[in-house]
């Protein structure tokens, strides 16, 4: 085993990435990146370094002839974090990179459909308040409202599909993982081909979501002018499909991101992460679930997506304080 993929496994057993690494080492990321894809090798300040780190002797690291450290001189820096490793061929690799392609579509897709969901509700209702259609206002509400159920009924479909599907792929997760040879290369090479368009879509994304309550702002004024309630609901129309777009945009990156993060185990993905992530899925249930009664109870679709901007910035408080917990276990 060569000095890079030494690196690797042993900054995966203490659940570090390579960010975290490269802060005890004194050094940027991108050198820790090319010493384990063997581009660049460190002094041998950095070895010893690594050595006291790691909890193995320099000779462990330097001699490719010895493929495992004498488990007398390991001692791993966090013990909460020793755990069984799962192995990772290229072939499971490659097939939950094309899943996770697919189930990024999918998911930003259904994420999309719930912020449109109200959109047709609105219209309606407003056309109907201001007796242009021939409709009651209770019956333009009932119509709306039927629309809308069905749109998140279909978004919900997605997200259950997509997790019955990607249901093999759940250890990655929650379960440390070592890649088998040239699995972390070429998921690499993947996610490094992949950075330019993650950026594009995640600043396109962020900048629409900022400047969606233009429209409604341009409507809302221009209102006083016109005499007519119609221009501010065809701006909160606007808004929300503004911002569905750039949200669809945020998480179908961030999605194909998280696959590659998943494998290498960096980011959100860290060994480390993973114990303070057990309980996500309850912390998002319960999101969707203010979410729907919220918006049910008061038909305030047009405010009640507010849920979800303020939930992502909870969450990484929430995150925090559940590291702080693994930690101190």
């Amino acid at each position: 085993m060569i000095l890079a993929d030494k690196i690797i496994e042993n900054r995966k057993k203490n659940g570090w990435s390579q960010e975290e690494l490269a802060d005890k080492l004194e050094v940027s990321r991108q050198s820790v990146s090319k010493w384990e894809g063997a581009q660049a090798v460190p002094d041998m300040k950095k070895i010893v370094l690594m050595s006291e780190l790691f909890g193995v002797s320099t000779d462990y690291l330097l001699r490719d002839e010895i493929e495992t450290a004498d488990i007398s001189e390991t001692s791993p820096v966090d013990r909460g974090l020793e755990e069984a490793v799962r192995s990772v061929s290229m072939e499971e690799a490659s097939s939950f990179l094309e899943h996770n392609e697919r189930a990024a579509s999918r998911i930003s897709t259904g994420v999309m459909m719930c912020i449109l969901s109200p959109v047709l509700l609105i219209i309606i209702g407003g056309l109907a308040e201001a007796d242009l259609i021939s409709m009651s206002d209770a019956a333009a509400s009932a119509g709306g409202t039927a629309v809308l159920i069905i749109i998140v009924a279909i978004a919900v479909g997605l997200f259950i599909r997509e997790g019955m599907r990607g249901k093999p792929y759940e250890f990655l997760d929650n379960t440390a993982i070592d890649t088998e040879y040239g699995v972390s290369g070429m998921v690499k090479e993947r996610r490094d081909g992949y950075a330019e368009t993650h950026s594009r879509f995640l600043i396109i994304g962020i900048m629409m979501c900022i400047i969606g309550a233009v429209p409604m702002l341009i409507m809302e004024m221009t209102k006083y002018s016109n005499n007519t309630d119609l221009l501010p609901i065809a701006g909160l129309a606007a808004m929300m499909i503004i911002v569905a777009i750039g949200v669809k945009l945020i998480v179908l990156t961030c999605i194909r991101q998280g696959g590659y993060d998943r494998l290498l185990e960096e980011g959100d993905y860290t060994r480390l992460n993973k114990k303070a992530g057990k309980y996500d899925g309850v912390y998002w249930a319960i999101t969707v679930a203010v979410y729907l009664g919220w918006s049910f109870v008061t038909m305030r679709w047009e405010f009640t997506w507010i849920v979800w901007p303020v939930a992502g910035v909870l969450f990484a408080a929430y995150r925090e304080v559940m590291k702080a917990i693994v930690r101190s276990e």
